[in-house]
């Protein structure tokens, strides 16, 4: 890496490392966003003109039917894909500005994910899946804090459980305490309840909101879940690819 680079990287993690931690500032910014893909038809357009912007420890929801780009939105949020137009900016880093490294590394430090499809490595514990983000920022105490996440999101007794011997119930609190436990600035959902009967999406909800509100943490979700939806400080409309009303 050449001295420019490094100065570079070192400005990107500085920079982040003082993201906001109170209510109010603005910690996600989309610029008129557009996304579009060559398809077997011809050009298409995924996302148009997307503006707006998420405050510190605000609960957004993305909502919209089944291809209206919710998904693709998220994943241009969350750096892990490129916008075919405009920018984004999270916790005061333009997107645009940083390499691919540049964009993992900011997603290690100060980003955490929970997915449809929960996402567990299938050869790792349930304790091992949460350790594993831990190590990844380099905790030293990382089985410790584990155990601790799994205990409060009533997984004590599951420590060493593989995923296929969870309920998929089980394996999404999984994801949150391995999402949580590194104590992320911003959490991205995709679709969390997508997978769960009505019990457990209930269940997931209602810890999903607890853990978030223990942490401070800026939440955006996609989601087709009226009740989690409703939970969320306020919604962003997709059709067709823009945001409505």
């Amino acid at each position: 890496m050449s001295a420019s680079a490094a100065a570079q990287r070192e400005h990107v993690m500085n920079s982040a490392s003082s993201s906001p931690d109170h209510a109010g500032e603005i910690v996600i910014r989309a610029r008129r966003v557009g996304k579009e893909v060559i398809g077997p038809q011809g050009l298409l357009r995924i996302l148009d003109d997307i503006n707006f912007t998420v405050a510190a420890r605000e609960r957004v929801a993305i909502t919209g039917v089944s291809g209206s780009g919710k998904s693709t939105l998220l994943g241009l949020l969350a750096g892990l894909d490129t916008p075919s137009s405009g920018d984004v900016e999270i916790l005061g880093q333009s997107l645009g500005g940083l390499d691919e490294d540049q964009r993992a590394e900011l997603r290690r430090g100060h980003i955490g994910f929970v997915f449809q499809a929960f996402h567990l490595v299938g050869s790792f514990t349930a304790l091992e899946n949460v350790m594993l983000a831990l190590e990844l920022k380099g905790a030293g105490d990382a089985r410790e804090r584990a155990a601790a996440m799994l205990e409060r999101v009533g997984l004590g007794a599951r420590l060493a459980h593989f995923p296929r011997q969870l309920s998929g119930g089980e394996q999404q609190r999984v994801a949150l305490a391995r999402a949580f436990c590194t104590s992320p600035a911003v959490l991205f959902a995709d679709e969390p309840t997508g997978n769960l009967d009505q019990a457990n999406a209930q269940a997931v909800t209602e810890l999903l909101f607890g853990l978030n509100a223990e942490a401070g943490t800026t939440l955006v979700i996609v989601t087709h879940d009226p009740l989690l939806a409703a939970s969320c400080d306020r919604r962003i409309a997709l059709a067709g690819g823009r945001l409505v009303d």
